[in-house]
């Protein structure tokens, strides 16, 4: 999934590395700046160090100082070089670290239309996974949504080459401002390919037909395929109550 239209919210981290990267000067061993938000809005920045013996990145070295904050995952990240080099990519090392310890985290990447985000699992698709990195994971959804998951009226939701792990999760709901979290739990995940839905798996997540669901979908995934699997999530949150 490629996103060109950033929240602002998004803007704000690629802007902030860009701004400590524009910082640097001329020190040959601090040369890219990486900005990182966590999940109450806050953004975090470093850069990298450096050395010939292999020192780190900056998008590492903001992985620690958003940990030595006593932070939980990260949301965003963006990295910038100096010299006005703009918006630059993780490299492979970089990558295989953000999937493992922040599973969920959205990656700022330079395209030809402009920076767009891309899910980390996006960049190194078909890649080991560390077993014992025991990352929180975060679960999107569209502000809209908060009240009606935060009183419990919606327990579910739809989601096409979006995984999402079963067991607890921060609920994040996006936004141009500091996002909005609940503490949250996918309960059971059920996969079924587009084009061979009954009327009843379609009312999993309160849909009336199988064409209202397909439109609903398509319009969230352009160009969603007719063969696609969907995931039907189920979940749960922490004491649901009333929501002004």
């Amino acid at each position: 999934m490629v996103s060109i239209n950033l929240f602002d919210s998004e803007r704000r981290v690629i802007e902030a590395a860009e701004r400590l990267a524009a910082s640097l000067g001329s020190d040959p061993n601090h040369t890219v700046a990486a900005a990182a938000m966590d999940t109450a809005g806050r953004i975090h920045e470093a850069v990298n160090v450096y050395h010939f013996t292999g020192g780190p990145c900056a998008e590492l070295v903001v992985l620690g100082a958003a940990a030595a904050a006593g932070v939980g995952p990260l949301v965003t990240i963006a990295a910038a070089g100096d010299r006005g080099r703009g918006l630059i990519p993780p490299c492979g090392r970089c990558r295989q670290a953000l999937l493992d310890l922040h599973p969920d985290v959205f990656v700022a990447v330079p395209t030809d239309d402009g920076p767009a985000l891309r899910p980390i699992r996006r960049l190194l698709p078909d890649t080991y996974f560390y077993p014992d990195a025991d990352a929180r994971r975060i679960v999107r959804f569209n502000k809209r949504y908060y009240k009606d998951i935060a009183t419990g009226r919606k327990t579910s939701t739809v989601r096409y080459e979006d995984p999402i792990a079963p067991g607890p999760a921060i609920f994040l709901f996006e936004d141009d401002e500091a996002p909005r979290t609940l503490e949250g739990t996918a309960t059971g995940i059920e996969r079924h390919r587009l084009d061979r839905l009954t009327a009843e798996q379609t009312r999993l997540d309160g849909f009336t037909s199988i064409d209202q669901l397909k439109k609903g979908l398509q319009g969230h995934y352009p160009g969603l395929p007719s063969d696609a699997e969907i995931e039907f999530v189920t979940f749960t949150v922490e004491a649901p109550g009333a929501v002004e």
